[in-house]
């Protein structure tokens, strides 16, 4: 059995939301966006553990990619996945706003 994405809210409101996401071994994340109903939304990722393997954030269109350690992007907008992970785990501190 594959191990299930682990989502921990630290906060969470209807405009802003943090988040601590832990990706286990073969998890992968299908290229998608995420449409919301109103106004635009933000995610900042910071990956707090990289895969040993896999596990590469992608994204059409990044406002920031700094080392590909922290994103900045409009996962409304963009296209976004993450490629399978091979070994090891993947973990973020996710931030995201919707104004």
């Amino acid at each position: 059995m594959i191990a299930k994405v682990t989502n921990k809210a630290i906060f969470s409101s209807r405009v802003f939301s943090i988040n601590y996401v832990t990706y286990p071994t073969n998890h992968s994340v299908m290229k998608h966006s995420d449409p919301v109903q109103k106004g635009r939304y933000y995610k900042l990722n910071f990956v707090l553990v990289r895969a040993k393997s896999g596990g590469v954030f992608e994204c059409s269109n990044c406002i920031i990619n700094l080392f590909n350690r922290v994103y900045l992007f409009r996962p409304d907008k963009y296209e976004h996945s993450v490629s399978k992970i091979e070994s090891g785990k993947r973990v973020l501190l996710s931030f995201a706003l919707n104004i």
